[in-house]
Formats: structure tokens, sequence, C-alpha cells
């Protein structure tokens, strides 16, 4: 509780209603003085961050380890000790996506400089002597340079394998706009098509197979948080529709939804991490053994999660609750497809 002194004026600040005691009984404003010390505000702080640390490791707990008890617990009334759905996920979220996307891909400079390096080397009588030697390090950089040099003359060597990539029976532009002009009635394209031809062969042109590709996936990696933003209230729905409708509402199966999306974003930004943290070991059978292990223990839980959450919140036998998951698992799997698709057809008609 704040030690600040109570104003005299017994208006609250915030809706102007008569304030009594230390709170406000209108809005729950406390009616303390407005001009507060350094000193406060720094208690201030420390007291509002660990009020929100031990709500917010509390519901991790509960997300993580015990699939439903937060959306039972929310919907039962019980929301003061835990972070709300929607302020759950949105932190979820934009901590994943943000350290995701500005973790470093690549190291820095690797080595650089030169270095002294004692060696043991044979002279001519076959004696063993200790010798000094100047090692070179290099860098990233000059890696990559070599690599894109390399790129440059695979580029030339695959041309001939990409002719017939995204041709649609098309050489180049000009063949196209020929027939399209010139041709028989029967073989000319409607303006749908001339337009996504036009635009295949002009990507094509401007691009590699390689490089389209690359352009998809970081494109994709983009596009990501927005389509599972844009996908939560699809999958609600698909909740809804498997679902008694006198005993569940949408807004049930909303809540529902913000908790297993953000399940699912936290046990990415783990896995993530556990990665990073991997490739800080050298490689040996040990430290393959833990990967694997690791991330296959992690996947399966990703997978299996969902079963027990539905069963335990829903409340039907397991039979039922298992078959309703199949059912739903494969009609989202192929509306996220579609929405994936979408996005990735916006992506192709916007290339350069």
């Amino acid at each position: 509780m704040s030690k600040s002194p109570l104003r005299q004026d017994k208006t609250c600040l915030n809706c102007r209603y008569v304030v009594e005691n230390r709170f406000c009984p209108n809005c729950g404003q406390e009616n303390t003085d407005t001009r507060k010390t350094f000193h406060h505000l720094f208690v201030h702080f420390f007291e509002d961050l660990t009020h929100y640390e031990n709500a917010f490791w509390k519901t991790i707990k509960n997300l993580f380890f015990k699939p439903a008890s937060l959306t039972k617990e929310y919907l039962s009334g019980k929301r003061l000790s835990y972070l709300a759905p929607v302020r759950l996920y949105i932190f979820i979220s934009f901590v994943t996506f943000f350290i995701i996307t500005a973790f470093p891909g690549n190291e820095e400079e690797l080595l650089s400089g030169n270095e002294t390096q004692t060696v043991q080397i044979k002279d001519k009588n076959g004696v063993l002597k200790d010798s000094v030697i100047s090692v070179k390090k290099i860098k990233i950089s000059e890696i990559l340079k070599a690599e894109d040099a390399l790129q440059k003359e695979q580029h030339l060597t695959n041309e001939k394998a990409n002719e017939n990539f995204l041709n649609f029976g098309y050489r180049n532009i000009r063949e196209l706009d020929s027939m399209q002009k010139y041709g028989p009635a029967n073989e000319k394209l409607t303006d749908w098509e001339y337009n996504v031809i036009k635009k295949s062969l002009l990507v094509k042109a401007k691009n590699t197979k390689q490089e389209l590709m690359e352009k998809f996936l970081e494109q994709l990696r983009h596009d990501f948080p927005k389509t599972l933003f844009i996908y939560m209230p699809l999958f609600a729905f698909v909740l809804w529709l498997f679902h008694g409708k006198k005993r569940w509402y949408y807004f049930d199966h909303g809540i529902f939804t913000l908790h297993y999306f953000s399940f699912l974003l936290l046990s990415i930004l783990l896995i993530f991490f556990f990665n990073k943290i991997m490739n800080c070991f050298v490689e040996n059978s040990i430290t393959d053994t833990i990967r694997y292990v690791g991330l296959g223990a992690s996947y399966i839980w990703m997978f299996y999660y969902f079963f027990p959450a539905h069963h335990r919140f829903y409340g039907e036998t397991r039979i039922i609750s298992f078959l309703k998951s199949i059912a739903m698992f494969v009609i989202n799997v192929i509306m996220m497809s579609i929405l994936l698709l979408t996005f990735m057809f916006y992506t192709f008609i916007n290339l350069h």
C-alpha cells in the first residue's frame, strides 16, 4: 500500500466522487498527493514490478504445465492472481517475435587479426622442436563474400534447370504478348490468366528459383504473427461449432484460444532459446543427444498439449474429446494452410 499522505480535498481527481477513506469507492483511485518524490517513484515501481512478476510467473507455470487450468480459473472469476488472457497473449507474442527477429542470426567477427601459435615440428634430423608461427584469422564477412562468389557461379549453372520454372509454357513476356495479340482465339488467355502469367514471368526474370524461395520464407516469417492473430477468431469459431451452444459461449472459446495460442508462442520461444544455448557447445554425441531429446520432447508436448487441455476444459469423455480434437486438428490445418497460401499469393503479386 502506498505511504503517500492523503489529500485534504476529499474529491476524487479521477471521477470527482467524494472520497471518505484512502481509495475512491467509485473508481478505486487512491486519493493521495499527486506530487511524488523520486524515492516514492522508485519504491512504487519496485512494488508494481514485484506484483507483476508474482502474477506473471504463476501464470506461466499454470499455462505451460497445467493445460486449461488458467481458462477454468479465469471463467470461474479468479482473475486477480493471473495475467488477463489478452495481456498475456500480447506480451508473449511481442517478446517471442521481437527476440526471434532481433537476435543475431550470424555471429559478428568470429576470428580477426593475427595471433601467434606454438607448434611442434621436426627438423631435418627428425627431432621435435617448438616453433612459433603466425596464424592469420579470418572474418565471417570474408567467408560470406566467398560464398556469394560461389553462388554466382552456381546461378549460371542452374539457369538451364530454372527454364521451366514459372513459365507456364512461355519463355518470356514478349512471347506471351505475341501469343495474346496474334494467336488463335481459342488459345488466348483471359485477362486474369494473362496478368498472373505475366507477373510470374516478370518475377522469374528478376529472381532465381532459390532467391524467390528465400523471399517467400522471409516474408512468411514476417507474416506469421499477423496470421496467428487473424486466425485466432477462426480457431475459436471451430471450437464453437463442436460444442454445445447453450453451455458454452463464443467468449469461453475465445479465452481458451488465447491461452492455447499463448502456450504455442511460449513453446516456440523456449525452443528458440534451447537451440541457441545448444549452439554454444561443441558438437559431439552427448550434446547431439541432449539436443534431439530436448527438441523431441518439446515438439511432442506442443502437439499433445491440446488433447488434455480440451478434455479438462470441456469435461467430455476421453474418447469423445479425442475424436473431436482430431477432427478440429484436420480442419484447422486446412484453414491455416489456406490462410498462409493467401499471404503467400499476396507476397507473390507484390514481389519485384
